[in-house]
């Protein structure tokens, strides 16, 4: 998503493809009427008005870890393994990605989200693999109760699927997202570029998610995503000034609040499944509210779509640590999560040893 560009599909769907209910994103449903009450289909039946905590997530000084003393960088990957292991979500400063790339992606989201449902029409793909596609709550094919958000999804690794030039923004966060890889893998007792290595991150799959959750007039009823977990190792995310972030930790609901210009990072199932669940992927939840509308741009990094992924041989023990997961192939998992029903960590039960 460069400049002022439109996003390209490769593939665009024909309205026809789609359930009536998909035909209208929520933006559209919000700004076509004077809302009081929200349709019943996006009624949530899980209670939302829980008591949710304040805790503050484990911060991590990026600037340590690439360019720190030796006795420095060890300290921080020794945070950086705590952080994934008792949180499985961390937030990232000092990262050296320039403020004003992080609102320039903000905005071109916005200018996408603007773009009126006619236009956006052509971007809606049929696949969960279309390499560029938008539309609304998770996968309208299958979900029971739509969730009161519309998003786009762009593919920019390994090849770039927007207008021209690569964007500098999923470059730089794909450089984070490798550094911070090296210190995880580290922190794991394995060597630095195990990671790298074994999950050919080369080759390595990367999408960008930009999400619009638009004022709700029944926000205590509505969901902007359900609780759940994220294919792939890391997902990195920025967003608007608007919090709506909650991850559960110890049982309960904490609501985050990013530091500017920092990235909120949270660990994912196929780094669970590496790590032999040493390190959980983290239950998390997008929540709304009726004033404003809340943007997140969500980069999601795991390996290339071929590899097979399964614990490391060096951290299993037959005896004190057998595998906990079986191997599956990420293309595999990926289509198995974005075509079902989004939830708690239903793909990740399928790959786990009973």
């Amino acid at each position: 998503m460069a400049g002022n560009s439109l996003i390209l599909g490769e593939t665009p769907s024909s309205a026809s493809s789609l359930p009536p209910k998909s035909m209208g994103c929520v933006k559209e449903l919000v700004e076509s009427s004077t809302l009081t009450s929200i349709p019943s289909h996006y009624i949530f039946s899980t209670n939302l008005d829980q008591q949710v905590s304040t805790e503050e997530i484990p911060v991590i000084d990026f600037s340590l870890l690439t360019s720190g003393t030796p006795d420095q960088r060890s300290k921080i990957v020794q945070q950086l393994g705590k952080a994934c292991q008792d949180w499985g979500f961390f937030m990232v400063i000092n990262h050296g990605v320039p403020e004003s790339l992080r609102e320039e992606m903000l905005k071109a989201c916005q200018r996408f989200f603007d773009l009126t449902e006619e236009e956006k029409r052509e971007y809606m793909g049929k696949h969960v693999l279309d390499p560029i596609r938008c539309g609304t709550s998770f996968n309208v094919s299958v979900d029971k109760v739509f969730f009161w958000r519309d998003y786009l999804k762009v593919f920019v690794h390994p090849e770039f699927h927007s207008p021209g030039k690569p964007s500098d923004f999923s470059k730089r966060t794909r450089e984070v997202a490798m550094e911070l890889l090296k210190g995880i893998s580290e922190s794991l007792g394995l060597e630095e570029n195990y990671i790298d290595t074994a999950m050919k991150l080369e080759k390595g799959f990367q999408i960008l998610v930009g999400n619009l959750y638009p004022p709700c007039p029944e926000p205590k009823l509505a969901m902007g995503l359900p609780p759940h977990s994220d294919h792939g190792l890391l997902t990195l995310l920025i967003e608007n000034d608007i919090c709506g972030l909650q991850l559960q930790h110890k049982g309960k609901w904490v609501q985050v609040k990013s530091l500017p210009n920092s990235f909120l990072v949270n660990t994912a199932d196929h780094l669970e499944i590496l790590s032999n669940g040493k390190y959980k992927s983290v239950l998390h939840r997008a929540i709304v509210n009726g004033k404003a509308s809340r943007i997140s741009l969500a980069m999601a990094h795991g390996p290339s779509l071929d590899t097979v992924v399964s614990p490391a041989p060096k951290l299993l023990n037959s005896e004190i640590n057998p595998p906990a997961y079986t191997g599956m192939k990420y293309r595999d998992y990926l289509e198995l999560q974005q075509l079902n029903v989004l939830g708690e960590k239903t793909s990740l039960d399928r790959v786990r040893v009973q």
